[in-house]
């Protein structure tokens, strides 16, 4: 990979959904009996690759899922509905669950919320980082199959490189990340290594 691809003036990092809900031994996933062993491995990975892009001065910009429980839109409201028991509700606003893990923001680091899978829907993420003069994405985060290939799918639809750290992401199950890497490499991602894109990074400063 040159580091060309990732150089700083055109990369962003994007942190997502590594919150405790999601990826801590006391949020609700875990405490409803997902194995968050992987989660915890890539949680460290993001922390460093979180530091080897500061270094660099490529911006971080951490995305995180943020629900309302009987506040709902309409569509989502009936999605939950449908399901037995309705689901778990995941990283309510102003709860624990909600609160990020691994790589904490930075003052005048970008947070961005969401109440979809993808980091680009009803954000204006795309756009925001468009007009900084970004068109590559480091992506990293929660889950791989859910949010972070969400995330990816849309970013390529915007006209965005996408680039995947592969340690720094997780699924509860281990073929279940490795597939979606899988389809997105097959689709344009570039799937590396957190060291990779640190060692990028660090040959850029």
């Amino acid at each position: 990979m040159s580091p060309d691809w990732i150089a700083p003036d055109r990369t962003a990092l994007l942190v997502i959904d590594m919150q405790v809900d999601f990826g801590s031994p006391d949020g609700v996933l875990a405490l409803q009996g997902a194995d968050v062993g992987p989660a915890q491995t890539a949680l460290a990975r993001a922390q460093e690759l979180a530091a080897a892009a500061r270094a660099a001065k490529v911006p971080v910009v951490f995305v995180r899922l943020l629900t309302h429980p009987g506040g709902e839109n309409r569509i989502i409201a009936e999605e939950k509905a449908r399901k037995d028991d309705g689901g778990p509700d995941l990283c309510v606003e102003g709860t624990h669950g909600a609160d990020f893990i691994g790589p904490q923001p930075q003052p005048g680091e970008t947070i961005i919320s969401k109440t979809r899978y993808s980091a680009f829907a009803h954000t204006g993420l795309g756009e925001q980082l468009h007009a900084q003069g970004i068109d590559t994405l480091v992506l990293a985060g929660l889950t791989t199959e859910c949010c972070v290939a969400s995330s990816a799918w849309d970013a390529f639809e915007r006209d965005f490189h996408v680039f995947i750290a592969a340690d720094a992401c997780a699924a509860y199950d281990q073929a279940l990340h490795e597939v979606s890497l899988q389809a997105l490499g097959l689709s344009g991602a570039v799937v590396a290594s957190a060291h990779d894109f640190a060692d990028g990074w660090k040959n850029s400063i």
